[in-house]
């Protein structure tokens, strides 16, 4: 049976869950996202999110309110008389008179296994811990940070090579198929809900600028986490001859030497215990490419060095 939903979220990540509750048949009575901000080339257009521009293409009403805390905004939600709010990745905190609003409760698809990584940057934290393992979980809202009882999981595991853009896409086509079955679940009344464990609660805090730029001392698979799990953005950089650089891709490679130092002419860069070959990386000012192409526009010196 089709339930009819308000979804909420805003970025790419959100969308196919969008998209897969509708091609399942379930009624989006109304989404809500965030408001759109100025971007293009000047910064003086208005950019839509991403969950705004497919709402549009599916004629479903969008709403951006700058509140969800007043009388009128709780009155314009409980008037879509929903059975249920789907919410990813929304970013504004729902107050529990909205939690309260819908028939059937709130549901989050949140990209971590809670209780782990609770917060807003579950994907690149997992990747910069040098978790094994990430995935993707429904649960029913609360008013804590992440805290409400988990209906549905699935897990993947981290590769070494996967950067957080990577893990990110894996992780939006698997949630979206994961709340599609968690409502399915829902509306034939058999979704079961669990308590979040107390042991191993770990706090996702949003990516601070000032921890991107790379420390070599530290070893070689720790200094390739940290890289991929801020790719693409904010992006781990280092410098080079006084010139900022982005290194968005690596791999483990054989070597040694002074933290930074470049080893050889295939980007070979030292690390506190073995090295990294650099992939893929970004100039300041510049495109992203690939290293072979940087070598062949900068040849380095020897003895170069990142710092």
């Amino acid at each position: 049976m089709p339930l009819r939903l308000i979804f909420m979220g805003t970025p790419d990540f959100s969308v196919p869950t969008l998209l897969e509750l509708v091609a399942h048949g379930h009624e989006i009575a109304a989404v809500y996202t965030r408001a759109p901000k100025p971007g293009g080339r000047r910064g003086l257009q208005l950019q839509p999110t991403p969950v705004e521009e497919a709402a549009r293409k599916l004629g479903v009403p969008v709403l951006t309110p700058k509140s969800l805390k007043t009388p009128e905004a709780l009155d314009e939600f409980r008037a879509f008389d929903a059975d249920a709010a789907v919410v990813v990745a929304y970013g504004m905190i729902l107050p529990q008179a909205i939690l309260d609003a819908p028939k059937l409760g709130c549901y989050n698809l949140h990209a971590s296994l809670l209780p782990r990584w609770r917060g807003a940057a579950p994907i690149n934290r997992a990747i910069m811990e040098g978790d094994a393992e990430s995935g993707v979980m429904v649960m029913k809202m609360d008013v804590g940070l992440d805290t409400g009882d988990v209906a549905m999981a699935e897990r993947i595991a981290i590769t070494d090579n996967m950067t957080a853009v990577d893990l990110h896409d894996r992780l939006s086509r698997l949630g979206a198929d994961l709340m599609v079955r968690a409502m399915a679940a829902l509306a034939r009344g058999g979704l079961q809900l669990k308590k979040q464990s107390e042991d191993g609660v770990t706090c996702a805090a949003k990516i601070d600028k000032a921890e991107a730029r790379i420390d070599w001392i530290r070893p070689a698979r720790a200094v390739l986490r940290h890289i991929h799990g801020l790719s693409p953005f904010p992006g781990a950089w280092a410098e080079l001859e006084n010139a900022r650089v982005k290194i968005l891709r690596c791999e483990l490679a054989k070597g040694s030497g002074a933290p930074g130092a470049v080893l050889d002419d295939q980007l070979t860069i030292a690390c506190g215990e073995e090295a990294i070959r650099i992939v893929e990386l970004q100039r300041e000012g510049k495109g992203r490419m690939q290293a072979a192409d940087f070598l062949r526009g900068v040849p380095l010196k020897a003895g170069a060095k990142f710092t």
